[in-house]
C-alpha cells in the first residue's frame, strides 16, 4: 500500500549539524525498496493557494492551513501495511525533531 509521509515542523529545529541529514534514511529505505520518491519543499511563505468559488478563481499567497506547523517535505513510500509505514516514518530524522504524518493513498 502506498503512503504519503508529510514531514512537518512547528518552527525552527534545534539540532546538531548532521542530525537532520536524511541521507542515511533515504539510502536505507531505497535499499529496502519502500521509498518511491520524495522531495524537500520551499517554505510556506512561497506557497500559493488556489480556490474556485462560484466559478471565480481565487489565488492567495501563502499556505491554506494557518497553523504553526509547516510542511517541509514529503516522501511517497510503499509498505506492506501501516505498521511498516510507521516504522519507516519513525526512522526519518525529522521524527525526532518535528513530526511525520503518514497518510494512505486511496486504493481502487
Amino acid at each position: 500500500m502506498k503512503y504519503l509521509m508529510l514531514v512537518c515542523t512547528d518552527g525552527p529545529v534545534d539540532a546538531a549539524e548532521g542530525e537532520l541529514d536524511p541521507t542515511a534514511w533515504v539510502e536505507e529505505t531505497g535499499r529496502r525498496g519502500v521509498r518511491l520518491f520524495g522531495e524537500r519543499l520551499r517554505p510556506a511563505e512561497d506557497a500559493t493557494t488556489v480556490r474556485v468559488r462560484d466559478g471565480e478563481l481565487l489565488v492567495s499567497d501563502g499556505p491554506f492551513a494557518e497553523t504553526k506547523e509547516q510542511m517541509g517535505g514529503f516522501d511517497v513510500i510503499e509498505c506492506a501495511d501501516l505498521d511498516e509505514a510507521i516504522e519507516i516514518a519513525s526512522l526519518h530524522p525529522m521524527a525526532r525533531f518535528g513530526m511525520i504524518e503518514v497518510r494512505p493513498f486511496w486504493t481502487t
